[in-house]
């Protein structure tokens, strides 16, 4: 809950994101990744890493694979907290934010394992490609070579325009089309921008009960600028 000298006291309040496959948006950019999704259970390999930089949609498509596979999510940095024949006994495993801060080599080393011997797959999500993660271990780094890489390109203007007319439908916001093309024009090209840059909006209206205009756009964008605003999240 937040609240300013003068203003309407604001909730923050959870919204609902939508992460099913339909709500995935498919554009050039990402078109080869989310193809080699909706190709599973038949992949060249047990195992694949979505690799893209923060935003770009790496969790959501990682959310549409385990809905799709009944895999279990696990953060990378929490793979040693359990056995792997209970991680993957679904027989699908989704890890997300690889390869962490504190990536266990021997227990992902041992999942692909099990993975490859049982006729299981892993898929990972990492803003980095396999091959230059800090891996110690040579089996591990061996296996991970081996891995299919599907890529998340930098957005496209479809992409773009798309996800933050979603990020808008999700929060039950209603946004005339000449703010989206102001946005478009002038806000960092990137996922994470978009996503932060309607929350921020989001709240500003809120807290000023207005709507969402350009001249609120405007502020906002200005606000971006500022130090620390934005995040690494993917």
């Amino acid at each position: 809950m937040s609240e300013r000298p003068g203003r309407q006291l604001v909730l923050d309040l959870p919204h609902r994101t939508a992460l099913g496959r339909d709500d995935f948006l498919v554009t050039p950019s990402n078109a080869a990744a989310v193809a080699m999704i909706d190709r599973y259970p038949d992949w060249p390999h047990y195992g694949m890493v979505l690799v893209g930089a923060g935003g770009s949609g790496k969790s959501h498509l990682l959310e549409v694979w385990r809905q799709a596979s009944g895999a279990r999510l696990v953060a990378a940095a929490d793979l040693g907290s359990d056995t792997p024949d209970r991680l993957l006994e679904q027989g699908a495993l989704a890890i997300d934010d690889a390869p962490g801060g504190a990536l266990d080599e021997r227990a992902l080393f041992h999942i692909l394992n099990l993975a490859r011997q049982t006729g299981g797959h892993v898929l990972m999500a990492s803003a980095a490609d396999p091959a230059q993660w800090p891996v110690q271990l040579p089996d591990l780094a061996s296996r991970l070579r081996a891995l299919a890489v599907a890529r998340l390109d930098p957005p496209d203007d479809a992409l773009l325009r798309g996800v933050l007319v979603k990020h808008f439908a999700d929060r039950q916001v209603a946004v005339e089309e000449p703010v989206i093309s102001y946005l478009m024009l002038r806000m960092p090209r990137s996922l994470d921008a978009a996503r932060i840059v309607v929350a921020e909006l989001d709240r500003l209206a809120l807290a000023e009960k207005t709507a969402v205009t350009r001249s609120l756009a405007a502020r906002v964008l200005q606000q971006m600028t500022e130090p620390g605003l934005f995040s690494d999240e993917g």
